[in-house]
């Protein structure tokens, strides 16, 4: 099975999707989010944070990101020289979910791990809430938002500030940009857990096409 990245705007289910994935497919998850957060409290010369500047953390974590899941995925298992193919670990499966992606950089750095194309190592899921409106995403922001989401504690103005500015512009701007690159969009605007049925089930498909038992 191919490792798998899950690319979406907030809010779109990205991390209860890799919940399902660990729970049904057994794959370890990484929060993109928890590695910005470890870069801002190791590194913060390297300006990679969260809730700060998106693209800037986007473009100052791209070369980690692209090193990472090379180095991860590459049948050589060589970096600068050394054999690291021993260290890899059959069955070992990852799911890598988060909105910092530069893929335009991530893909050129894959190159040099021999990787010419992203979609023929990685299962690329896109979650985009593309027909929703403020309202809407307001009510679902105020209605799962715990303490532990940095909206939490937005006023109601700085909230649907925050969705008009930036939630739905990035939905539209990231779904154009994962399409480019080949991901599969899945829309989660209504009817999540039906969405994420399809997402596994198309997952399962390729992992064991139909006719195989």
């Amino acid at each position: 099975m191919k490792n798998i990245i899950i690319v979406g705007a907030s809010r779109s289910g990205k991390t209860t999707l890799a919940k399902r994935l660990n729970e049904e497919l057994g794959c370890f998850v990484i929060s993109l989010d928890k590695l910005v957060a470890a870069f801002a409290g190791a590194y913060p010369q390297l300006d990679i944070r969260l809730a700060w500047n998106r693209e800037k953390t986007t473009e100052n974590l791209a070369p980690f990101i692209g090193h990472f899941l090379g180095m991860f995925s590459s049948d050589s298992g060589r970096a600068n020289e050394l054999y690291l193919q021993a260290h890899a670990v059959t069955g070992n499966k990852f799911v890598i979910e988060g909105a910092y992606f530069d893929f335009s950089k991530i893909s050129s750095i894959l190159k040099t791990y021999g990787i010419e194309e992203i979609k023929d190592r990685f299962h690329l899921i896109g979650l985009a809430q593309n027909n929703k409106t403020p309202d809407e995403f307001f009510s679902d922001f105020r209605k799962y938002d715990t303490v532990n989401d940095w909206t939490y504690n937005f006023s109601d103005d700085e909230l649907r500030e925050y969705i008009s500015q930036d939630v739905i512009p990035a939905n539209r701007s990231m779904t154009d940009d994962l399409l480019k690159h080949g991901f599969t969009i899945y829309d989660t605007s209504t009817q999540r857990e039906r969405v994420f049925d399809k997402i596994i089930a198309d997952i399962k498909s390729e992992i064991q096409p139909s006719g195989v038992r």
